[in-house]
């Protein structure tokens, strides 16, 4: 499950928006908020398109994408 504070928090960092988001998945923004905030599931492609816009190295995938 999305660690949504983490991410919402990488996002601030790099100033990317919900339309960033987006556009890297190739979906629309209104379905990129709902799975920000974890109201549909993000799918493993989209996890990996999300970690690379995030600029995430591999050994920190899984405290972004499996919450506690």
């Amino acid at each position: 499950m999305l660690n949504v504070p983490k991410v919402r928090g990488r996002m601030a960092e790099l100033s990317l928006t919900q339309n960033d988001v987006a556009r890297a998945l190739d979906i629309a923004v209104s379905t990129a908020c709902q799975k920000l905030n974890r109201v549909r599931p993000m799918d493993l492609d989209e996890a990996e398109k999300l970690a690379k816009l995030l600029k995430l190295e591999d050994c920190q995938f899984g405290e972004y994408f499996f919450a506690q």
